[in-house]
């Protein structure tokens, strides 16, 4: 019987049925990071239960380590202590450690797939929401809670309810100055915030297929802004040629049995899936959000929705709110609007190829005046890259601050924060009310070379016409 992945990874990893109707899943990987985990270890102190595999667990710290400062002891005492913390944890339960010593630190959701830990038709789980970033590779890949980190560490398993599965395929040629921010941007646009409640998003057709691996990482990084529990791409060629060679891979003969298993794994052609969506690539235009959730978005060109125009008491008095918050008027064009903060990072965006792509059309603009831009690398490893081509001085050149390696303004758990109601450019992947370290603070969501059209023009603008000539 033909099956979607979702179903062979699912029934690969099935445990037992339990009393709830819930299956229990084994996680083949299982990755933390210094927030969700300190509480973690503590209960299985309190338990007197060891880590059962602790080869299957990677830690990193990201989410509230200084992007400005990189030696310790840290200025913000809590960071310091929770990064010990960590430390000592990893030592004391045998697990492995990408320290800030190492050259291997980073985003969770970067360092993963760059080690090769991340693998397809495996099952994933880390106590942060986007997770999801790990189905890129045919993984499935779900943020999970603290009571569930402690689970998975003390028992390599968690319970869950089997999903649903909606398969959206985008076909066609996308625009020039569309990128995969745009397309997921767009699909959540269309298909609502709530709308993948209770399903796993399978990604496919003609524009999945030609993204690069990186360019998946995105989509899927945002299925959770769609209330997708995850979302995947089926493994192909470019799969296993991305994680060739790296460490945490097979090799040799293994590497050829491993690619044979992997692509198993893959749908099969006739499959079922619960619901099915068709998007044309050429509908997507660059796209921004204007409101307080990530479904609150359209085309650079929208105009500012008019809540009178709102059907629905609910919708519209939440139209309202967004646009009371955002400082917006009904029926202006986003186009224009005076922006104080450009933020390039995260782990939707904050990869190689996401500031290769800026650099292309950063070189030679300056920051606008008054505009404090800052660019934050996805790990170590991306911004010895980056500095390795010269990538880093053109953000320099321009008037970036060139940050070390996290999470930084994506959720401001760390210092770098918004100021008062500023509004900050952003190519992260929430733009809820205090979600950038400010409870007056504002975010609009795009591309990372929207952010960098931004930047420059000090306010929210079409890159295609900023980087005038650029986009053919």
């Amino acid at each position: 019987m033909a099956q979607n992945l979702f179903q062979k990874v699912w029934d690969a990893h099935a445990v037992r049925t339990l009393s709830n109707g819930q299956t229990q899943l084994l996680i083949g990987t299982h990755l933390i990071h210094e927030v969700t985990s300190p509480q973690a270890f503590g209960m299985l102190r309190d338990l007197g239960l060891k880590v059962k595999y602790p080869e299957r667990t990677f830690a990193t710290v990201d989410h509230i380590v200084p992007t400005d400062e990189r030696a310790e002891p840290f200025s913000d005492p809590l960071a310091d202590a929770m990064i010990k913390e960590l430390r000592k944890n990893a030592d004391e339960f045998g697990v492995t450690y990408f320290d800030l010593s190492t050259g291997k630190q980073g985003i969770v959701h970067v360092v993963g797939p760059e080690q090769g830990i991340t693998q397809p038709g495996t099952t994933i789980a880390c106590g942060d929401s986007h997770t999801a970033t790990h189905g890129a590779f045919g993984a499935i890949a779900f943020g999970i809670g603290t009571t569930q980190v402690r689970d998975v560490l003390a028992t390599q398993t968690m319970a869950l309810g089997k999903l649903k599965v909606r398969r959206i395929n985008v076909d066609g040629e996308l625009r020039p100055g569309v990128y995969a921010k745009d397309v997921i941007l767009h699909i959540i646009a269309q298909l609502g915030a709530k709308g993948g409640i209770g399903y796993a998003y399978e990604y496919g057709g003609s524009v999945f297929d030609g993204f690069s691996m990186e360019e998946r990482m995105t989509v899927c990084n945002m299925s959770i802004e769609g209330g997708a529990r995850c979302g995947y791409v089926n493994p192909d060629e470019k799969t296993f040629e991305y994680l060739k060679g790296r460490p945490y891979c097979p090799s040799g003969e293994a590497w050829d049995a491993a690619v044979e298993k992997w692509r198993g794994f893959a749908s099969d052609e006739g499959c079922d899936y619960d619901d099915v969506v068709s998007i044309r690539a050429e509908d997507i235009a660059p796209t921004v959000t204007w409101g307080v959730s990530p479904d609150q978005g359209f085309s650079i060109d929208g105009v500012v929705p008019r809540p009178e125009e709102i059907e629905g008491e609910a919708e519209r008095r939440s139209v309202e709110e967004a646009l009371e918050y955002m400082q917006l008027r009904p029926g202006a064009p986003i186009k224009g609007t005076k922006i104080d903060v450009a933020f390039l990072g995260s782990c939707t965006n904050g990869r190689l190829s996401d500031f290769r792509e800026v650099a292309k059309y950063l070189a030679g603009h300056r920051v606008a005046e008054g505009v404090k831009a800052i660019a934050v690398p996805g790990s170590q490893i991306v911004a010895a890259l980056c500095e390795q081509e010269g990538i880093d001085q053109v953000f320099r050149d321009a008037g970036f601050e060139w940050r070390g390696a996290g999470c930084s303004m994506c959720l401001a758990m760390n210092p770098d924060k918004l100021i008062g109601d500023q509004l900050c450019a952003s190519s992260s992947n929430r733009n809820f009310k205090g979600r950038q370290g400010s409870p007056t603070g504002r975010t609009v969501l795009m591309s990372p070379v929207m952010v960098a059209a931004a930047a420059v023009t000090g306010e929210i603008s079409d890159a295609r016409e900023v980087f005038e000539g650029a986009f053919v």
